[in-house]
């Protein structure tokens, strides 16, 4: 059985075992394949022809099922009229037919990396209702006016005819928004769609702006995703933060804030997703006062918004691990029904410091969406509710069990995919952060890869937050388990040595560039480290290291602090190779082209190898790179083919993976 194969059949097993069906019926394909595109049928009077509007997506480059798309106006009071285009699916699926019915026990597409199991059949999910590029598709469009300050206005929920004219990237629009990178080929063959994202950047902008006013927490993902090349895994990759990612995330919580409102205005029951307060603001006070700072004692998303906005302008390099640690503090959101008014409203939502929110802008793949959007359509047509109070009750709770249990499997496989990396590299030490702590155990991420696995021996002690080394003790693809234990011995000791660096590189951080005088406390196989002569700091040699020995005087440059781990790291310029900064700013240029080809596979040579790295070449020697995953089994000059992983401008990482 291949790899593949086996990949896809745990996955299934895991959704099963929690509850989901992985499969559709036979009855549900035959019903899916009658189905005809509404979108080629005469338009009802009701529905808006609104093709000739410069409609965009921006989505994962890998994403099938499209499920909102934008555009936006300028208007002449200086706000900027916003419309974003939601798949109309429940034109598509009706309730009470059977692919209804799969939606209402799942309720969620399971994204597990190695396998995706819809909500709805890819008829439904990535073709009749996905917004795909050059199709016109029947949308529902929530539109409003985002004023200067961020304040929304005018809302209105309609549907409409529209046409995607360009599938846009993350990657590709975050690094041109960003100036790490050119423009996406199809802003740059059109001045109206660079015109259009540039109005659509402004308008989240204020958006943003708005929202950290209000308290909304600003958070960086950093769970895992499996890459996966011909079936088999090959890396584990950490979706960053952009502008472009930030842009759709602005969108979709105004979107989400307007239909929430839009029904209240209208009389309508809906259901709501809240997060309630903290489940343990002490922890979050706690780590907050290790980085310097002082949180009330009563949870307060306003405090809390404006220490993770210190702490992500402080360190954004390392901001992703800080934000997991609240994540995993705030606990999760539930669904709830909600019909009453004024002050007798549910609780908001904590996180994003609004009052009221719902989930609307993804029918296609999660079912308290496709719920709302009927009921917007019951709004419309001024038709009876669709769902009584008791269905929307049993529904609400039925989201919130599924989304947990998603969660479930996605972090199962994330694991199974982390434990077939790891297997070769069993009593090996990593650093890493620990990410859970509770009588049903502790758990802890690796730095790098960024895989989550048990603290079997040693957790005592340990909480969220904890900056640890641990070594591997146990890696099991096959149910995902991945054991790691902690040193006991001196193990408070060495706890409280971690918040000191952790104080320390925070102090350092405004002072990188700078040179200090230091002495050479250690040169080891796992690291150069040296003592400022004043005593205050200790850090890692990262470049230029090679001449030092213990003892000596040196001079050494500030380079990078982590205040989140506790590193601090400095480069000995008297050593360091000129040739070597041309070469690293070549790498850098190059890495600036290879972002919109990550996933690419190309024909390699193995240049050099050395304990540390393998290194190759592509395009005939005019692109290096480093091989990642799949280096064992090789020769200088041997030939293979490599998948790209990274393209990283700022550091010139250009980093590449054996081809399955």
């Amino acid at each position: 059985m291949s790899e593949s194969t086996t990949l896809r059949s745990t996955a299934a097993a895991a959704m099963r075992s929690n509850g989901f069906e992985p499969d559709f019926s036979p009855e549900i394909m035959r019903e899916v394949a009658s189905i005809d595109d509404p979108s080629d049928d005469p338009l009802p009077a009701t529905v808006r022809d609104l093709r000739e509007l410069e409609w965009s997506s921006i989505d994962n480059r890998e994403s099938r099922d499209l499920d909102q798309i934008e555009v936006a106006e300028r208007l002449s009071d200086g706000s900027i009229r916003l419309m974003i285009g939601i798949a109309d699916v429940e034109s598509l699926v009706a309730r009470g037919s059977a692919a209804d019915d799969h939606a209402a026990i799942n309720t969620t597409s399971v994204y597990t990396g190695v396998a995706v199991f819809p909500m709805l059949p890819e008829r439904l999910s990535t073709d009749l209702s996905s917004l795909n590029e050059g199709e016109d598709r029947l949308a529902v469009v929530i539109a409003f006016d985002v004023g200067a300050d961020g304040s929304l206005s005018n809302a209105d929920v309609y549907r409409a005819l529209v046409h995607n004219r360009a599938k846009l990237t993350y990657d590709g629009v975050g690094a041109w928004l960003e100036d790490r990178g050119p423009e996406p080929p199809a802003v740059a063959r059109s001045p109206k769609l660079r015109e259009q994202v540039l109005l659509q950047d402004e308008a989240a902008g204020r958006l943003r702006q708005a929202r950290t006013r209000a308290g909304a927490l600003d958070f960086e993902s950093v769970e895992a995703s499996p890459v996966v090349s011909r079936g088999k895994v090959i890396d584990l990759q950490v979706a960053r933060r952009s502008k472009a990612r930030d842009l759709i995330e602005d969108f979709m919580v105004a979107a989400n804030r307007t239909v929430a409102t839009y029904l209240l205005a209208n009389g309508s029951a809906s259901l709501r997703r809240v997060v309630r307060e903290p489940k343990r603001w002490d922890r979050i006070v706690a780590l907050a006062a290790e980085l310097g700072d002082i949180l009330p004692e009563a949870p307060s998303s306003l405090a809390l918004s404006e220490f993770l906005a210190k702490r992500r302008a402080a360190d954004p390099e390392h901001y992703a691990d800080l934000s997991l640690s609240v994540v995993k503090l705030l606990g999760p959101g539930i669904y709830v029904l909600e019909r009453r008014l004024g002050d007798r409203r549910e609780v908001g939502h904590f996180g994003l410091a609004v009052a009221d929110y719902v989930h609307s802008t993804a029918p296609n793949r999660r079912f308290a969406d496709l719920v709302t959007q009927r009921m917007l359509r019951a709004v419309a047509t001024k038709s009876g509710p669709p769902y009584t109070d008791d269905e929307l009750t049993t529904i609400a709770a039925r989201c919130t069990e599924r989304g947990d249990a998603a969660r479930k499997v996605e972090r199962l496989m994330r694991k199974v995919a982390g434990a077939s990396l790891l297997a070769e590299r069993i009593g090996e030490s990593f650093a890493a952060v620990v990410t859970s702590a509770s009588t049903k155990g502790t758990y802890a991420r690796l730095l790098s890869p960024p895989v989550e696995g048990r603290v079997v021996r040693g957790a005592a002690g340990l909480d969220v937050g904890d900056t640890v080394r641990l070594t591997l003790v146990a890696a099991d693809a096959s149910k995902g388990f991945i054991d790691f234990a902690h040193e006991v011995d001196g193990a408070a000791r060495k706890l409280e040595r971690s918040r000191r660096k952790k104080a320390a590189a925070d102090r350092m951080r405004p002072h990188i560039g700078q040179l200090f005088d230091a002495e050479v406390t250690g040169v080891s196989e796992s690291g150069t480290y040296v003592r400022l002569l004043d005593g205050s700091v200790e850090g890692r040699v990262v470049r230029g290291y090679k001449p030092l020995s213990v003892g000596m005087k040196v001079p050494v440059k500030l380079v990078r602090t982590d205040s989140v781990h506790g590193f601090i790291d400095f480069e000995y310029a008297s050593a360091v190779d000129q040739t070597k900064e041309e070469r690293l700013e070549r790498k850098r240029a190059t890495a600036t082209r290879l972002q919109e080809r990550i996933g690419e596979s190309f024909d390699a040579v193995i240049t050099g190898m050395t304990q540390k790295a393998t290194w190759i070449s592509i395009d005939d020697g005019a692109i290096e790179g480093r091989l990642v995953r799949g280096r064992s089994g090789f020769h200088v000059g041997d030939a293979l083919r490599v998948v790209l992983l990274v393209a990283d401008p700022q550091r010139g990482f250009i980093d590449f993976a054996r081809d399955a």
